[in-house]
């Protein structure tokens, strides 16, 4: 394992959170979210196979409702509107479940 700088770390992490405002910009009106509802963007690192590198979890909270997650198979900036699209719609069918 090799180390990381402060800069390289601080630089990083500026970047996730840019690419995590975009995803959000484009999640919330797919998602048809309110002003009272919440949603969180996180990349994680997946080790299981079949898994991608890299995956992003959108945690979807609704008021009053429980939290869902959905799974976009890819790095938080490849967070498209398509992908939005796609993610509303396994949302909507989670909400009727």
């Amino acid at each position: 394992m090799g180390f990381i700088s402060l800069k390289d770390w601080r630089a990083r992490s500026a970047g996730l959170a840019e690419a995590a405002a975009r995803a959000k910009a484009v999640l919330r009106p797919a998602l048809k979210l309110s002003d009272a509802d919440a949603l969180s963007v996180n990349e994680i690192a997946c080790t299981d196979p079949g898994c991608p590198d890299v995956e992003t979890v959108v945690l979807v909270m609704r008021i009053d409702e429980p939290t869902r997650a959905l799974r976009f198979r890819g790095p938080l900036d490849g967070l498209d509107e398509a992908a939005a699209h796609a993610l509303a719609e396994e949302e909507i069918r989670l909400r009727l479940v």
